[in-house]
């Protein structure tokens, strides 16, 4: 992953933190560790958002420049959280890829000692550790910081050289990543990720391919030029419709897929909001058989 894409982890962070300022039934996700994993800059514009008018304002800011955007990214980690946390799943470890400032493990390690890593560009990993000793005081012994570039890196190795077992089931976190690495690395990383015991799982995010080539732009072309202008910083799109033999070429099965209809009929209606979700950044649930 390019080293000024390790600047994006601060974005998905500040839209979840202000979000856990909606009253609980309006609460589209809830992480309560995510305004003191940010910086004192973004703390500052997080507690602005306690004032209701503001926060609607920043969330109508946020859907002019991207429309959607913002349902997509705090619906995206609620889906995650619902499949991690699901009661029926039982895994040996967890891993989390492209960590950034995510507050996952760290709510994991309040009720159990399920050994989770975190996998991010050694920049992102020095400041994952500074951030956590700050918000909580150490960094909980069922939490391992892993350094390693998913662009070059043979993660398994990196992985076990932090204490992981590829023999156990394990819960692969891939969430707002993909689109930043080149297309032959997103599949060399499925294909690495095969490696591990029968039975895990895989969640991860991924920008449609239509809107990486800029043949459907979704109303978001402020984001494009952003993302996909003179330096891109996403280089990967993948197919809805083809997803399920892409993953099955790398060894995985598809389980389920979730877009925005899903986040508009399971999260946004019932919490009695306005918002849509885009269309351009979809979630996908897979195994290994």
């Amino acid at each position: 992953m390019p080293a000024h894409a390790a600047q994006t982890a601060f974005g998905p962070m500040t839209l979840a933190a202000i979000e856990h300022h909606e009253p609980p039934g309006r609460r589209l996700v809830d992480d309560d560790l995510a305004a003191a994993f940010l910086p004192a800059s973004l703390r500052a514009l997080v507690r602005a958002g306690r004032l209701a008018p503001l926060r609607r304002a920043m969330i109508r800011s946020s859907d002019r420049r991207a429309p959607g955007l913002w349902a997509s990214i705090v619906c995206r980690k609620r889906f995650i959280d619902e499949r991690f946390s699901d009661p029926l799943n039982e895994f040996d470890a967890a891993v989390i890829l492209g960590a950034g400032l995510d507050t996952r493990a760290y709510r994991v390690a309040r009720h159990s000692d399920l050994p989770v890593f975190e996998v991010d560009q050694p920049v992102n990993i020095e400041r994952k550790a500074a951030t956590v000793r700050r918000a909580l005081g150490e960094v909980p012994p069922s939490v391992r910081l892993v350094a390693a570039d998913l662009e070059r890196d043979d993660l398994l190795a990196a992985l076990r050289d932090q204490g992981y077992d590829p023999h156990r089931r394990t819960f692969f976190i891939c969430e707002g990543v993909t689109q930043y690495l080149r297309p032959e690395a997103v599949a060399a990383l499925f294909e690495q990720l095969r490696g591990a015991a029968a039975g895990s799982r895989l969640l991860f995010s991924y920008v449609r391919q239509d809107f990486i080539d800029g043949t459907n732009l979704y109303g978001a072309q402020s984001l494009h030029k952003k993302f996909l202008g003179a330096r891109p910083l996403w280089h990967c799109g993948l197919e809805p419709e083809r997803l399920h033999e892409y993953l099955g070429e790398r060894g995985w099965r598809l389980i389920e897929q979730a877009g925005p209809s899903y986040y508009r009929d399971t999260y946004i209606r019932p919490a009695g909001r306005e918002q849509s979700a885009s269309s351009i950044e979809w979630m996908a649930h897979a195994d290994l058989p």
